[in-house]
């Protein structure tokens, strides 16, 4: 009789049944809100053993009327939530067609709860039910032989955001920015989640690159706001990971035209704020893999759009100190542009040069290497636009100190049409670096690098001897007149030596003479 009385008495809801309640999403234009919240409740049912599905259905609540997900069922014991087991939903084949949609969305909703994977002891038969189930949807996308239906699409695009569209982790990155050169040796961070991720990845790159995805219906859902939240995943410290995203945007790219300025636009935002900003992002080297391709199929002549992309975001990505990471994919971009209009070549080159390394030797040898690449494009009206800076700065790193800079400037003699482009205005070019030239030949350090000046030295001899014959005398007039400043100077300071040790006895302040100056202003 007390049982009967006290089951009836109104019962207090616990805080966790108030979380489930409030941890639901009803509409799938808020997809980020929708996996903050999944977030939330999918932890909550990892702690609990527990969790409420009914938010995933209110967007379709009419298609899924009678198909309510029974592999969860809370069931209240003495005020405490317990739930069965997470059971697995038929197979496509052992359903009639008529079914199979249903289905589909049934197994969509379920790929919607996230769990925890930072404990791996942790719902281990849940995950490997979410993970099955994920390759199922997977062949029923790759198969599919009718057109996606507008419901389909926005339940396909808020599993998909669930499940990708998360808060990205990553470790303690101070110093980063000063040790960017060891950041290649660094080993990666890897998602603990990634087994989940990688299928649900898979999974968005057979839907976008199905024939049965109507790019005109899928738009509205693929939306701006969808790249954006796929672009802002680039920052993620998994290899892995990057590398679908950059498949997938490249996809998106390609089917969804309506969508390619506003990807171009998104990714230049990134980049700025990378360059002026931060300095720190993990997927610069893929999102210039993806504007490789694209830029090699921009149609000619080349927008003004292009070319402020050129000037204003691809050239100021030499200057963050962590260049090495993505140096390859930018050579590359910038050779692109200069191959599809050879008059951007001036503005490359002087761009180089703007940020070109003082103290760096290992960044100025890549900047040598790609400068080899701009010039193999380049034609003889811009090179002869910007060969007096760019020769001056040549001559420097032909005296350096450093072998590998030495060495990779002589090498660019190896290239056939540099070596053209440099015999052709020889008679501008001789002159500023045959300084450097005759320096390394008579004393620098490294022998290879000397043997290297004595071969290019002969190019030049070779081909014009009066001009070679002209650039010597200058340089012994020029040598001849340096020592002579330098011994008029070393004999001031000698003076200046003994009239201080004459007065040093005196305790006499010690004047230099005003004629002292005025005889040798060179001093």
């Amino acid at each position: 009789m007390i049982k009967q009385i006290l089951n009836r008495l109104p019962r207090k809801p616990s805080k966790s049944s108030d979380n489930r309640e409030g941890g639901t999403s009803t509409s799938s234009s808020n997809a980020y809100t929708s996996s903050r919240n999944s977030d939330l409740a999918s932890n909550h049912y990892a702690n609990s053993s527990g969790a409420s599905f009914s938010g995933f259905h209110s967007t379709n609540s009419g298609l899924n009327q009678g198909n309510k997900i029974s592999q969860v069922v809370n069931a209240k014991l003495n005020g405490n939530t317990v739930a069965t087991s997470f059971e697995a939903l038929p197979n496509f084949r052992d359903v009639p067609n008529s079914e199979k949609q249903n289905l589909f969305i049934r197994k969509l909703n379920i790929c919607c709860i996230v769990f925890d994977f930072t404990d791996p002891t942790k719902n281990v038969k849940e995950k490997d039910i979410k993970r099955q189930t994920l390759l199922e949807i997977v062949d029923y996308v790759s198969s599919a032989n009718g057109k996606f239906s507008e419901i389909i699409m926005q339940e396909i695009v808020k599993m998909v955001s669930v499940n990708l569209f998360r808060a990205l982790t990553s470790a303690p990155r101070e110093n980063k920015v000063l040790l960017a050169f060891d950041l290649e040796e660094e080993e990666p961070s890897m998602d603990s989640a990634w087994p989940h991720l990688q299928v649900v990845y898979e999974f968005l790159l057979r839907f976008v690159a199905s024939p049965e995805t109507d790019a005109k219906l899928a738009k509205r859902y693929i939306d701006h706001s969808f790249v954006l939240r796929l672009l802002d995943l680039f920052d993620s410290e998994d290899p892995r990971e990057r590398e679908y995203l950059k498949t997938v945007l490249h996809r998106i790219y390609g089917k969804f035209m309506v969508h390619r300025p506003f990807i171009r636009k998104a990714i230049n935002n990134i980049f700025y704020r990378f360059i002026f900003e931060t300095e720190k992002h993990n997927g610069i080297a893929e999102l210039l893999e993806i504007l490789g391709s694209i830029i090699n199929g921009f149609a000619l002549p080349l927008k003004e759009e292009h070319k402020l992309f050129l000037v204003r975001a691809l050239i100021p990505l030499h200057k963050p100190k962590c260049i090495p990471m993505y140096h390859q994919q930018l050579s590359y971009c910038i050779t692109q542009f200069v191959e599809k209009d050879c008059k951007l070549a001036d503005t490359v080159i002087r761009g180089l040069l703007k940020y070109w390394p003082i103290t760096n030797s290992s960044k100025e040898v890549m900047f040598l290497g790609e400068l080899e690449e701009v010039l193999e494009a380049t034609q003889l009206a811009e090179f002869q636009r910007c060969m007096v800076p760019l020769f001056r700065q040549i001559g420097r790193c032909l005296s350096s100190s450093h072998f590998q800079v030495a060495e990779r400037a002589l090498f660019l003699w190896n290239n056939d049409h540099i070596e053209t482009l440099i015999k052709q205005n020889r008679n501008v070019i001789l002159p500023i670096i045959f300084p450097s030239l005759e320096k390394n030949a008579r004393s620098h350090w490294n022998p290879a690098v000397q043997s290297l000046t004595l071969n290019v030295r002969k190019i030049f001899s070779d081909t014009d001897p009066e001009l070679f014959e002209e650039c010597l005398h200058k340089f012994e007039e020029d040598q001849a007149q340096e020592n002579e400043v330098k011994s008029k100077r070393e004999t001031t300071w000698k003076r200046l030596e003994e009239i201080a040790a004459m007065k040093a006895a005196s305790n006499e302040p010690v004047l230099v003479s005003p004629k002292a100056t005025t005889r040798n202003p060179s001093c």
